[in-house]
Order: structure tokens, then sequence, then C-alpha cells
């Protein structure tokens, strides 16, 4: 269980319905080389949307949290402590089999050390738009 609010977050809407993209996969990459503190742990978390199509909690299999990771940057970060995180959403696997032009969409982005960021999705079958929210 997170000890604290996520530096990193997200929020689909569906756009063709208007309403939250509820139960959709989410994965949330690290892309940048691990710190040598981490060791061979993957930079990897997974969650699902709420009812409200937000990430309640990322799940990380072995414990470690994204705070963690973003405080702590990676052995390549960039000189202000910059890392490069990705999020890819199973938009197949909300919309159905072939009922959608996208199988997933994947946003990739740089994460400053100690900033909080939130990605919201406006998505549809043959669409998506993304932008930093607050």
């Amino acid at each position: 269980m997170a000890t604290s609010k996520a530096p990193i977050s997200c929020h689909v809407l569906d756009t063709v319905i208007g309403r939250p993209g509820a139960s959709i996969k989410v994965t949330l990459s690290c892309l940048s080389a691990p710190n040598k503190q981490f060791g061979s742990i993957p930079h990897t978390f997974n969650g699902v949307t709420n009812s409200d199509g937000r990430i309640a909690e990322w799940e990380n299999k072995f414990g470690v949290e994204v705070w963690s990771i973003v405080n702590e940057g990676s052995d390549e970060d960039e000189k202000d402590g910059t890392t490069v995180w990705s999020l890819k959403f199973d938009t197949e696997g909300y919309y159905g089999e072939g009922k959608t032009f996208w199988p997933y969409v994947e946003l990739t982005f740089r994460v400053k050390k100690g900033e909080h960021y939130h990605v919201p999705l406006l998505l549809g079958p043959y669409n998506y738009t993304t932008y930093r929210g607050s």
C-alpha cells in the first residue's frame, strides 16, 4: 500500500459515451536505467482504472513505490533529476477485440524529481488526445 500520493497519476475519459473509462488496465514503466539502489528490480507498475477512470494505486510485485523511484532518479537521469516514463493503456481490452484502431495507447513523457504529473487520456475507438494535467 502506498505511503504517499504517487507522483504520476492518470485519468481516462471515454469521449464516445462522455463518461470515465472504467476497468482499463494500465502499465506505468520507468524507461530510464535503474538506479543502483534498486538493483535489477523492474521499474514497472500496474493498475486498473476505477469507476471514475482513475488509478487509485500503482502496484509493483516487489513492493517498490513510484515515488521512491522518482525521488531517487536513475543512473542516467538528466542533471535536473528528470527520468523518462511511459503509460500503456490496454484500449483493445476496454473496447473489445477489433473494435478499436488502437490495440493500446502508449504515452511517453519526462518526470522531474519532486514534481507531480497527472496525465489525462481522452479516448475514442479511433482517436485519442492527452495533455499534462494538474
